[in-house]
């Protein structure tokens, strides 16, 4: 990547929104995050001290007294392109600092600081996806790279005073490609050289190309390090509880299986039996939730530890019956629809009080972005206006209703993430360059990262 492609991406307004010495919603407690400052550069063995406390009741955003609302999520919402012309951005991370961490599954991970983006490094070994052209009328549905490239990013918890920002990517190898997390250090002097590599999971398996690779990072309400991964290509891998592939992954900052995950194999596994995960979040009381492409019905789930979710032998309705695989919360099987969910936030933002203790997740095939309300049984359900459905079917996970609702339908194109700003802002990337995109995407400025507030 030149100077010259950055400059045409300058960030036009974040600056101007209050970014500067906040801390974002779902990041890990602001009150003790266990580590000390002094001893968290490098250590006498050269590595870092990335230790962190746990208490997931001092988080930020910890509410076990959470409410579901009960309108319709169906507003007028008003987007500001802050950047343009990237190239199939994946992955977010706001750090306390003000700083923001931004991957391209080209190969790039971007830094954006006191208004300027800059190529912060380029993972070693990691094998870049292509790209179509802005405002390119290509149909390619796989690019160069396949659904590889480089993928999810998060910035420690106590960043910069511990300077690890951690990726998942797909890597090159002696033998075949794999899906790697590891941690860097960007301000080092070789910051593409991992300064640990904390889990590998197959790129591709029995396929020609790299497929359903993942990959979110998460830091989640007690400080523990969650991923996603994909099957390969292949479910038998999903329902192998030694096999990393198709799992949430759950572990401590130094790659450790967390205590708690109740795994029957690995013990970095939180749940099995996953096909793509591509969103993570967390209601208000720590309970996880994430979505996955189908084949056919897509989901959401709401996860627990020890838990297997199906893949490869429950995804149709009459599937789960007589089996203990837990069952979804919300499935596009009720709408006859494809969402190719992607990555979510649990929004809590005042920039959008509409939408406020809704999952809202990036949906790609059908370019929108949805709002999922998840109302504990017994609880008054939300309104459905124009656009909302309900996932009440009897063959789902009853612990919760879910409503959905459609929202900026096809102003975006394909949404590939969201993510809650430290201003109570939703922030959002497109990846309308994949070579997937339905008309009139992509446009001459897309990809392009998003400010997007209520009306």
């Amino acid at each position: 990547m030149d100077p010259d492609t950055l400059s045409r991406r300058t960030l036009l307004a974040l600056s101007a929104v209050g970014l500067a010495g906040c801390s974002a919603p779902d990041d890990p407690s602001e009150t003790d995050p266990g580590t000390d400052p002094s001893s968290s550069g490098p250590t006498d063995s050269g590595g870092y001290d990335p230790s962190l406390d746990h208490d997931e009741t001092a988080w930020k955003g910890y509410d076990p007294e959470w409410w579901a609302p009960t309108s319709a999520a169906e507003t007028e919402l008003e987007t500001e392109v802050l950047a343009e012309q990237l190239e199939i951005p994946w992955d977010l991370s706001f750090t306390g600092n003000g700083e923001l961490f931004l991957t391209e599954r080209t190969g790039q991970v971007l830094r954006y600081a006191d208004g300027e983006i800059s190529l912060s490094f380029k993972p070693a070994d990691a094998i870049p996806a292509g790209s179509v052209e802005p405002g390119s009328d290509e149909d390619s549905w796989f690019v160069e790279g396949g659904e590889g490239g480089t993928m999810g990013v998060e910035a420690h918890p106590n960043y910069p005073d511990v300077p690890l920002v951690y990726v998942y990517y797909t890597a090159t190898t002696d033998e075949e490609p794999v899906v790697r997390l590891a941690a860097f250090d960007p301000g080092s002097e070789q910051p593409g050289e991992p300064v640990s590599v904390l889990a590998e999971s197959p790129a591709r398996a029995g396929t020609r190309t790299n497929i359903h690779n993942g990959g979110r990072l998460r830091f989640g309400p007690a400080n523990y390090l969650w991923v996603t991964t994909g099957d390969a290509g292949n479910g038998d891998l999903a329902a192998d509880p030694e096999n990393l592939a198709g799992k949430v992954l759950r572990m401590t900052p130094d790659g450790e299986g967390a205590p708690g995950n109740e795994s029957p194999g690995d013990p970095r596994i939180f749940t099995m039996g996953h096909r793509n995960v591509q969103g993570l979040s967390w209601l208000p009381d720590a309970t996880p939730v994430a979505d996955e492409h189908g084949p056919g019905p897509d989901e959401v789930n709401v996860l627990e530890a020890g838990g297997n979710y199906g893949w490869p032998e429950a995804r149709q309705p009459g599937e789960y019956e007589g089996t203990d695989y837990h069952r979804p919360v919300a499935s596009s099987a009720l709408v006859s629809a494809t969402w190719a969910p992607s990555g979510s936030s649990f929004f809590q933002g005042d920039a959008a009080p509409t939408l406020q203790n809704r999952l809202l997740v990036g949906a790609l095939i059908n370019q929108r972005l949805k709002s999922f309300t998840l109302t504990p049984a017994g609880e008054e359900l939300p309104e459905l206006g124009e656009t909302g459905k309900r996932h009440d079917a009897d063959w789902l996970d009853d612990e919760y209703t879910v409503t959905s609702h459609d929202l900026l339908v096809n102003e975006l194109g394909r949404i590939r993430h969201v993510e809650e700003g430290p201003d109570g802002a939703l922030y959002a990337i497109t990846s309308n360059r994949d070579g997937r995109a339905n008309e009139p995407f992509p446009r001459e400025i897309d990809d392009v990262l998003v400010r997007i507030t209520e009306a």
